[in-house]
Parts: C-alpha cells; structure tokens; sequence
C-alpha cells in the first residue's frame, strides 16, 4: 500500500491509483469535467489540477492522471491551485460560455464572466476539446468514428475528412459523455440526427415489425450483429416485443 496526505490527512492506496481516484474515495472534492470512469483519463480540461510536494518541491499536476506516491503531500485547495483553477475555468468559460456544467463551476469559483471571451466572436460550438468523445467511441463502442485534428487554434473535434460517416454506428455515446453538451443526438421517428460542432448526419432507424417503434439506428443494430454473431434478423423486433 502506498501513504501519502492530502489536505493535511493521511490516505493510503494501491500502486497505480491516481490521486482522483482517493481523494474521490475520501469525499475530498476536485472538480472535473473530462473525467468519466468509462473510458481512460486524457488531463485535457485541467480543472483538476492539484498541488504535489515531494523532496521539498512543489508542482502543479492533473489528479486524474498522477499516481500516488509513498510520502507524497498533496494540496487540492491552495491559493495557487485555486488561483490556476480559476483562470483555467475562465478559459474554458470563453470557449463555451453556454455550457450549464462550465457556468455552474464558474459561479462555485465565483466568476461572474470571462475575460478571455472575444465579444465579437459569434461562433460557438461549446467544444472544450476534452476528448472523451473521442475516447468513448474508440474504448468502449470500438469504432473510431470521430476524433481530435489539427493543431493549435485550429483543433476540433471531426470526422474523417469532415463528412465521412461510414464508421458512426449513431449510438449516442459522444452525445451522451459530453460534457458541455457541444454534440447533440436528435430522434425524430424514422430518423436518428447526430450533430457534431462542425458537421451533421443523419442515420436511419430500425422500425419493430410488431409494434411499428422506431427504436434503434439500423447501423448500431448491424454493428451488434456483427460483433455478436447474431443474425440481423434479431433485431427486427423492439426489446419490448421481442420477449
């Protein structure tokens, strides 16, 4: 077992759990929005950021990838790390200023507004380049239907070549694991729209044959067919209706 303190309080752990994951376990609170226990930690959105003293000297890390250490002290509200948390969520803030989860840890760190945000910019995607979607559709749907390109102030979040929709299944799971809710999945009947920051597309939903649901994409259906082994046939019925 590994002991360190954290706040002054001594915690012991594993070999290899990350500082998140005891302060967690201890009720001890580190805000995150890029973090979710579905898919590996990235440290991109860098509001978890704590401070770690070790042979006397002190630096700022990311709790969600920092493993534990024997003797590590670890500070998760000091004035410097609330001072960088703070002007981190402010950028953040200028980048997605409609965000509820963003705005909600804005007014807890009592920021009324950012001053990085160009008021005469008018696009906004909401997109905080976090990755999880990303990482969600690679690690637990096994597609890799979007990713992160570019560099610098031109990265986003895209699918291949920006339109190419072949490998999306239309599950939702980027939707879903969104953060700041930049990737939306509209149901309309016989249509399921995904709609990323910079593109859109729709995909056909299965109809059950007994009770005329439109339930699932067809693409979702026939990727579970594939990697099950099941005929797609299966799927021609609802959950429902199929019992």
């Amino acid at each position: 077992m590994v002991t360190l303190t954290i706040n002054g309080r001594e915690f012991s752990g594993a070999s290899g759990q990350t500082l998140l994951n005891i302060a967690q376990k201890a009720g001890i609170d580190i805000p995150t929005l890029c973090h979710s226990h579905a898919v590996s930690d990235y440290g991109a959105c860098r509001v978890c950021l704590v401070e770690v003293e070790k042979r006397n000297r002190k630096r700022l890390v990311t709790a969600c990838l920092y493993p534990i250490e024997e003797g590590l002290k670890v500070a998760t509200d000091s004035e410097r790390v609330i001072k960088v948390r703070k002007t981190i969520i402010e950028l953040l803030l200028a980048r997605a200023p409609d965000s509820n989860d963003i705005k909600e840890l804005a007014t807890k760190y009592g920021i009324e507004a950012s001053r990085f945000r160009d008021v005469t910019e008018t696009s906004n995607d909401n997109c905080i380049l976090c990755g999880l979607c990303n990482r969600v559709c690679a690690e637990v749907v096994g597609v890799d239907a979007i990713s992160l390109v570019n560099r610098g102030t031109r990265r986003e979040v895209a699918l291949p070549f920006y339109d190419e929709t072949n490998d999306c299944i239309a599950c939702g799971a980027c939707s879903y694991i969104c953060p700041t809710k930049a990737i939306q999945m509209k149901d309309t009947k016989e249509i399921r729209t995904m709609i990323w920051p910079n593109s859109k597309a729709d995909f056909k939903m299965q109809q059950c044959e007994s009770c005329g649901v439109h339930y699932a994409p067809v693409k979702q259906l026939e990727y579970i067919a594939l990697k099950s082994g099941l005929s797609v046939s299966e799927f021609n019925n609802c959950p429902d209706c199929r019992h």
